[in-house]
């Protein structure tokens, strides 16, 4: 399902998304609309725009935290025209709680993510996208990741972690799985382990308590 209030947006994801065999059983221009044909029935996948009739400012958010909650095996993937970090800790917060599976590679504490509307022009990465987020999948998009990079300062606890260990964090922050974090940057898979378990102990991480340590590393990205 979409929600997006731009008809051009929304029709041209309707028509993508339906060239690429998917089906879209409603695209609503507004949050409420949406809502009520998610009560109709379950989609796999929520596409929305965070901004939307009638104030414009987080309607679409909103509506975001009131599927994770709802319809926790619904995926959410909001899209935004300017980079908003508030929104996307709160959005990723919502996948933060709860506890992980037992699995090496969780697949199915996510299913959340953050786009730049840009990135729906490059058809490939946004399909991708799409694909980790229904894939159970956590993703944020590449550019807010730089941005972040940029702000970090000495004082933040991400000023402990090694170059090699920050890479590895900002790839996980994307969304990758270990094994494609591996793929992306030429490591072994023992050695993302090793990094990611760095990364965890130096922004002093819990190991227990029902939290999801990958998803709190990237709120704790997030938030420096």
């Amino acid at each position: 399902m979409i929600a997006e209030d731009s008809t051009l947006l929304r029709e041209g994801l309707v028509r993508l998304l339906m060239e690429e065999g998917h089906e879209v059983p409603a695209a609503c221009g507004d949050a409420v609309s949406l809502l009520a044909e998610m009560e109709a029935g379950r989609p796999d996948l929520v596409v929305l725009d965070i901004r939307m009739p009638p104030t414009h400012t987080d309607e679409g958010l909103r509506a975001a935290l009131e599927i994770r909650e709802r319809w926790p095996e619904v995926g959410v993937l909001v899209l935004s025209q300017h980079i908003e970090r508030r929104y996307a800790a709160q959005l990723l917060d919502a996948g933060a709680k709860g506890v992980p599976p037992a699995r090496a590679e969780p697949r199915a504490w996510g299913r959340v993510g953050y786009l730049l509307k840009d990135r729906v022009g490059q058809v490939e990465e946004f399909l991708d996208a799409l694909e980790r987020v229904h894939a159970g999948g956590t993703v944020l998009d590449p550019e807010v990741v730089r941005q972040l990079v940029l702000r970090t300062t000495h004082g933040d606890p991400l000023a402990r972690l090694t170059p090699r260990e920050r890479t590895v964090l900002e790839a996980l922050a994307e969304g990758h799985t270990n094994t494609a974090i591996a793929r992306k940057l030429h490591l072994s898979l023992s050695a993302v382990e090793k990094n990611l378990a760095a990364v965890f102990d130096k922004l002093d991480l819990p190991q227990e308590g029902g939290y999801n340590r990958r998803v709190l590393a990237v709120l704790r990205y997030l938030e420096s």
